[in-house]
């Protein structure tokens, strides 16, 4: 767009008598504005041959969070049931038992979306650094991420047990990538097969 609209001068409605009307631009009726100063670009900038789609990185952070505050909302109910279980049997009513309400509700909720954040940056940091070595970003990555992150968090109870975790996260992130990719086009899922088999 040219600069020229700067050496016009700004209309507020009327048309001045100096100038002619054609020059005269309508203003919008509800922002008191002059439609010259508005240019018609592109909302986002995207450097050339960058990605047009949030990498992992950027995507660790929502993943992190989404999966803490999961974590505080499964906990806290079950930390409300066990509460009310627990009250319920000790015969505990009017201030006791709330304040022993919400003790079982903040306690097992803060558990929980501890637990359930470690794992999700566990998960993620694995993501970004088999993005950075490998070069790609692809479902080996996501499915070797949640092996791994199975392994990690089970190591410090035993072999027997840090397997079993590094099973199930395996097991879950293959869950996880069958369902996106079936959850796609055909096209997805016959490159993918040809890609690795």
């Amino acid at each position: 767009m040219s600069d020229d609209y700067l050496s016009k001068p700004l209309s507020f409605g009327a048309p001045s008598p100096a100038l002619p009307s054609q020059q005269v631009q309508p203003l919008s009726p509800y922002l008191n504005y002059d439609a010259r100063y508005l240019q018609s670009q592109p909302e986002f900038i995207f450097p050339e041959g960058a990605s047009k789609q949030r990498g992992r990185f950027e995507l660790a952070f929502s993943q992190i969070g989404s999966s803490a505050m999961i974590g505080a909302g499964i906990g806290g109910v079950a930390g409300f049931y066990n509460g009310m279980r627990a009250t319920a049997l000790a015969n505990q009513t009017g201030k006791l038992r709330r304040t022993q309400m919400l003790n079982h509700v903040m306690k097992q909720g803060a558990a929980t979306a501890n637990t359930l954040g470690t794992i999700a940056v566990m998960y993620s940091a694995f993501g970004v650094l088999l993005q950075w070595v490998r070069g790609e970003d692809d479902e080996v990555n996501t499915i070797a991420a949640g092996g791994a992150t199975g392994l990690l968090y089970k190591s410090t109870a035993g072999l027997r047990k840090c397997a079993l975790g590094g099973g199930i996260g395996l097991a879950l992130s293959s869950l996880y990538v069958l369902w996106s990719v079936s959850g796609g086009s055909s096209k997805k899922l016959k490159d993918l097969r040809s890609q690795y088999m």
